[in-house]
């Protein structure tokens, strides 16, 4: 979800735009369809966690060069700037709807769930919060800044730091006890370590369409029997993004539907704010009426739809105000 300098690789865009266009299919079901089995969708908050690690190596290591000072540096600034966009939009939305006072009762319970635990991602004490995926991408972006400086006295600090935190999700869930932001700050790192490989490579690697259809079988059968433990979901977010990424592969001018997810894409992290509060507000907007399928059917629409609108109203405002592009890069680049 991190946004990217200099060429970009659409494929990459396409990916994260499609990831976008998920997760608005997945937070429509959990709004207006109530509690459902959504096994199937359960690599999307990973996957997002795992592109912002490919990108820190694939992308920002390959423009600043892995001894810039100035990485480490503009890894930090964007971490604490999406840490904060994170508390400021919940405290935004608890002042809408609770009330000044009520908005800022957060409790030591919800603070270790959200910040140290996790506890949002998989259900528990932190569940009130929303957007909580920001959380462990500005710890993945702050930790890397921090493993960049070691790297380069020792080159497989990334895998060495990934491989302990797999080994303490194992001890974890083996204890009965899960930690979210451990387990997704893993699947990071893993992405951080596949974006080592140049983008010729991965391009090479994901253009075998039968192999990946006849791999991503064999997932859904397993997590049909299983359901999604983690290494089964690791799996999942390898393979859902080689798809996708194989989708996102095109030569030549883009159609309008493809130029459309890709525009998501470069707006990942915006897409992904804005979906959300669409949804909010939409099922605040829509519960006056009183056919069910009428509500369901409108909201979908529209949650899709004005996620794209919302995307595109601000590239163009980019395009035609110096003051806006200013601004989106103060806060989201």
């Amino acid at each position: 979800m991190m946004a990217t300098t200099g060429k970009r690789i659409l494929a990459l865009d396409f990916t994260k735009g499609a990831l976008v266009l998920i997760m608005v299919l997945y937070h429509w079901i959990n709004y207006f369809c109530g509690p459902q089995d959504q096994r199937y969708l359960r690599f999307l908050t990973p996957s997002f966690i795992f592109i912002s690690g490919f990108i820190i190596s694939n992308v920002y290591m390959s423009k600043y060069g892995i001894s810039d000072p100035h990485l480490p540096k503009r890894l930090v600034q964007r971490g604490l700037k999406i840490l904060a966009v994170f508390v400021l939009l919940n405290e935004l939305r608890d002042f809408l709807t609770l009330g000044r006072a009520q908005g800022q009762a957060w409790s030591m319970g919800t603070l270790v769930g959200t910040y140290l635990i996790g506890s949002s991602v998989g259900g528990g004490q932190a569940k009130a919060v929303t957007f909580f995926i920001l959380v462990p991408i500005s710890y993945l972006l702050i930790l890397s800044a921090l493993l960049l400086v070691v790297s380069r006295f020792y080159r497989y600090t990334f895998h060495a730091v990934c491989l302990f935190f797999l080994l303490c999700v194992a001890v974890s869930n083996h204890q009965g006890f899960e930690i979210p932001n451990l387990e997704l700050l893993a699947i990071g790192l893993l992405g951080v370590i596949a974006g080592y490989f140049p983008i010729e490579r991965v391009n090479a690697f994901v253009r075998h369409p039968y192999l990946l259809a006849a791999a991503y079988l064999a997932y859904l059968v397993a997590i049909s029997l299983w359901n999604v433990i983690y290494p089964l979901q690791i799996v999942g977010v390898y393979l859902s993004l080689m798809i996708l990424y194989l989708l996102g592969q095109h030569s030549g001018e883009p159609g309008k539907v493809r130029a459309t997810i890709v525009l998501l894409g470069k707006y990942s992290l915006l897409g992904y704010i804005a979906q959300i509060a669409i949804l909010q507000l939409l099922r605040l907007g829509l519960n006056r009426i009183g056919s069910e399928t009428v509500i369901r059917v409108l909201s979908f629409v529209l949650a899709f739809a004005l996620t794209i609108i919302t995307v595109e109203i601000l590239d163009r405002a980019r395009t035609q105000s110096a003051a806006m592009d200013k601004l989106y890069k103060v806060v989201f680049a």
